[in-house]
Order: structure tokens, then sequence, then C-alpha cells
């Protein structure tokens, strides 16, 4: 008879699975907060580093979950 119980079986892959929704979620913050960021910029900011109002407005009008 197997001494593995049901629980010990289920539960293996539950810390690795905590570990990558933590990173998604911490990189979803990242891009929703960067985003917003970027919608501060002025135009001297954005032609240091060569972007446009487009740009920053297609960026910015992106879900958080799409990279």
């Amino acid at each position: 008879m197997s001494t593995l119980t049901h629980n010990s079986m289920t539960n293996h892959h539950v810390p690795g699975l905590i570990q990558q929704v933590s990173e998604t979620l911490h990189l979803w913050h990242e891009r929703y907060r960067t985003r917003r960021e970027l919608t501060q910029w002025t135009a001297r900011d954005l032609q240091d580093v060569g972007l446009s109002w487009s740009d920053i407005a297609f960026e910015a009008d992106k879900p958080f979950w799409r990279a």
C-alpha cells in the first residue's frame, strides 16, 4: 500500500504555483504603473527618448495583462 496521501500528491506544486501567480501579479502591477507614468511625461521627455504622443497613447491604452 502506498504511503503517499492524497493531500501530499495534490499540494506538491502549490508553492511553485503561488510564486508564479505572485510574479504575474507583480508584472501586471508594474505594467499598469509604468503606463500611467508615461501619460505624465512632457513633450521634452518624449523627445529625449524618441517617442511621440501617439506612441504613448498606444501603450497606455493597452490592458495591463497585454505585453
